[in-house]
C-alpha cells in the first residue's frame, strides 16, 4: 500500500519528466526509423542546447533568442554528424560518437566552466506565466500542449514532397538519386531536424532546472532509444502517425516505469539496469514466443 501511495505522488513529477524527455525521444527516432541511419550524437546535442541557452541567458539574452540560438546550435551539430557520415564515409555511429566527443570541448567553451545557475534569470516558463514552475500541472500542460503541435508538425511535414523525399532517403538510399532527391542535403537536413529536437529538450530542461551543465546528456540516449522500443510495442508501426507518436508513447511509458521501480524500493542509481531489463524485456519476449516485431528486428 505504502508502494501505491509513493508512486501514486510520483506520477506527476514522471509525466513531466516523461513529455519534456519525449523530445529526446524523437530525437532518437527520426534517424533510426525515418532515415534507417543510426545516430547517437543526441547525447551531446541535448547538453549543447542546454549549454547555449544557459550561457545567453546568464548574459543577459532574452530567454526565447536564447531558445532559438540552442536549436539552431542542434541543427548544425546535427549537420556535422551527416557530414563526418556522408563525405568522410564514416560510420554514422561512429561520426555520432565523435560528434559527442568534439562537444564536450564546445559546451566547455560556451559555459567557460562546466556548470552555469540561471536561477532568478528570466525564462521561457516565466515569459508564459511565473507559476508554471511552481505548478506540475501547468507544466504538463505546457509541454503536452508543446508535443501537441510539434508531433502534429511532423506528422504534416513527413507527409509533404520533402517529407516523402526524406523518408525515400531512408527507405532507398541508392534509389534516391535516380529519383532526383539529394541524399547528401536530405540525409544533413534530416539530422539537424533530430538534433532540434534534442537542442530544445536541453534548453528547455536547463530554464525549468535552473541551471546549465555539460554533463546533463549522460544517459540520455539509452533512455531516448528505450522509450521509442517501448512506444513502439504500444502504438506499432503501422502508419505514420503512430510512428511518430510512439516515441511520446514510449517516454511517458518509460518514465513511469521508472517511477514504479522506485516506488518499490529501488534505488536510484538501479535505474539503470532496470532500462535495461524494460528494453530487453520488450525486444525479447516476442523472439521467446517465437515471433519477431520491428523493434526486435531493427535494435
Amino acid at each position: 500500500m505504502d508502494a501505491l501511495v509513493l508512486y501514486w505522488n510520483l506520477v506527476p513529477v514522471t509525466l513531466v519528466q516523461g513529455l519534456a524527455y519525449a523530445l529526446v525521444a524523437l530525437a532518437v527516432m527520426i534517424p533510426f526509423r525515418i532515415l534507417s541511419v543510426p545516430d547517437l550524437s543526441s547525447e551531446g546535442v541535448f547538453p549543447l542546447g542546454a549549454c547555449v541557452a544557459a550561457a545567453l541567458i546568464a548574459a543577459g539574452v532574452s530567454p526565447i533568442a536564447a531558445t532559438l540560438a540552442a536549436i539552431v546550435a542542434g541543427f548544425f551539430a546535427g549537420v556535422t554528424t551527416a557530414l563526418i557520415h556522408l563525405k568522410f564515409r564514416v560510420h554514422s555511429l561512429l561520426a555520432g560518437i565523435l560528434t559527442i566527443t568534439m562537444l564536450w570541448s564546445v559546451n566547455l567553451r560556451v559555459l567557460g566552466k562546466p556548470n552555469q545557475p540561471i536561477f532568478g534569470q528570466p525564462n521561457l516558463f516565466d515569459w508564459i506565466s511565473p507559476a508554471i514552475l511552481m505548478n506540475l500541472n501547468l507544466q504538463i500542460l505546457v509541454f503536452a500542449v508543446l508535443l501537441a503541435v510539434l508531433v502534429g508538425a511532423l506528422w504534416w511535414g513527413l507527409q509533404t514532397h520533402a517529407g516523402l523525399a526524406l523518408r525515400g532517403v531512408g527507405a532507398n538510399p541508392s534509389l534516391a538519386p535516380a529519383l532526383g532527391v539529394n541524399v547528401v542535403l536530405y540525409t544533413s537536413a534530416g539530422l539537424g531536424l533530430a538534433s532540434c529536437f534534442s537542442a530544445l529538450a536541453g534548453a528547455l530542461l536547463a530554464q525549468q532546472q535552473g541551471y546549465g551543465d555539460v554533463g546533463m546528456g549522460v544517459g540520455m540516449l539509452v533512455n531516448g532509444l528505450a522509450s521509442v522500443i517501448i512506444g513502439e510495442s504500444i502504438t506499432g508501426r503501422r502508419t505514420l502517425l503512430r510512428q511518430v507518436l510512439a516515441p511520446v508513447v514510449g517516454s511517458i511509458a518509460y518514465y513511469q516505469l521508472a517511477s514504479l521501480a522506485l516506488s518499490i524500493g529501488l534505488e536510484p542509481s538501479d535505474l539503470k539496469i532496470a532500462t535495461g531489463g524494460f528494453v530487453l524485456l520488450t525486444i525479447g519476449w516476442p523472439v521467446l514466443l517465437g515471433r519477431k516485431t520491428p523493434a526486435s528486428r531493427a535494435f
